[in-house]
């Protein structure tokens, strides 16, 4: 007896995108109502002029579940089509159960449903994951959602990140196109710098204090314009691009230096449009790429179709980027 497999490889896209902002919208000043510092400081840190924290209603599993609705209707198509839903969340404030199934059933779907863990580069794991179900024929449409809710795990007085960090959700429905959509993935991970993005207290141990989020900033800086330069030229190496064929850059909206200085590391030319969410969205973790994809969409920077390279870095430390065409938007 021979154990059937699909065996015809086919190619996969991002066939539509969504996304959920929340309603509330924090300026710098009322971040410094609390922390001790003020808006210029921030905004010469980090770029940041605004950022936006969810309300009591606007929940992890409503935001997620709003934004999949708008990519599966940007894609056309339906709920019962998916074969999974992954969900890139660091977030989720129960271990189990995970969100994603929660989501599915919110979507009025059964279909598989996991959970994905790779900080602030989230979204580009599950990206990975979910082309390489389509290109091998396992599964059909993929649902991949990218959301955090990091407003209810901050230390409000913390200068390191109470002014960054930031709520939002976005969704791609990944499925079989005519062309490749999607391309080969540059990822990988450094443990021995897991201290450098944390939360604290761990769940070990009887605890009654909330975690909450905590970073050494001036270590991200330091690796992550230089390293995440190595990973885009593999990204674009592996994709058999050069950055003279893009249309869009589109790295995690972690700061706005960084973004600048990464930029100028891959050696980008001006005719490609840069994300630069980050100056009104905050840094949202795995929902940063999807946001900043969706605003670069929404405002004409760039337009579907176009080429665009992701990157994405965060705790873990974790990293990955791929270079994809740009999908319909909703």
């Amino acid at each position: 007896m021979t154990i059937q497999q699909a065996t015809e490889l086919t190619h996969a896209a991002m066939l539509g995108l969504g996304v959920y902002r929340p309603e509330r919208v924090v300026t710098n000043d009322e971040i410094c109502e609390v922390l001790d510092s003020n808006d210029e400081w921030i905004q010469s840190r980090s770029g940041i002029k605004t950022r936006r924290f969810a309300g009591p209603d606007e929940t992890l599993i409503a935001m997620a579940s709003t934004a999949a609705e708008r990519a599966l209707a940007a894609s056309g198509v339906s709920a019962d089509q998916l074969g999974c839903i992954i969900v890139a969340t660091s977030t989720h404030p129960e271990h189990t159960p995970a969100s994603a199934p929660q989501v599915a059933t919110r979507l009025g779907s059964t279909t598989a449903a996991f959970d994905v863990s790779a900080g602030c580069a989230g979204f580009c794991h599950a990206l990975n994951l979910a082309s390489s179900m389509v290109r091998s024929g396992a599964e059909k449409y993929v649902l991949v959602i990218g959301v955090e809710q990091l407003s209810r795990f901050m230390d409000p007085t913390d200068r390191g990140t109470a002014f960054i960090f930031a709520d939002g959700a976005g969704a791609v429905v990944v499925g079989p196109a005519e062309a490749t959509g999607i391309g080969p993935t540059a990822w990988g991970s450094d443990g021995s710098q897991a201290h450098v993005i944390n939360q604290s207290p761990s769940c070990l141990g009887a605890h009654a204090d909330t975690p909450v989020v905590q970073m050494e900033g001036t270590a991200v800086f330091r690796w992550a314009p230089f390293a995440m330069a190595e990973v885009a030229h593999e990204a674009l190496r592996a994709a058999g691009v050069t950055v003279d064929d893009l249309d869009a850059f589109i790295p995690h909206q972690a700061n706005l230096r960084i973004t600048q200085t990464l930029s100028r590391n891959i050696k980008l030319p001006e005719s490609v449009a840069v994300a630069t969410d980050i100056v009104d969205s905050g840094n949202t973790s795995a929902a940063s790429v999807p946001l900043a994809m969706e605003a670069m969409l929404r405002s004409g920077e760039a337009k579907a179709g176009d080429l665009a390279l992701l990157i994405a870095f965060g705790a873990g430390l974790s990293f990955a980027g791929q270079v994809v065409t740009l999908p319909p938007h909703e």
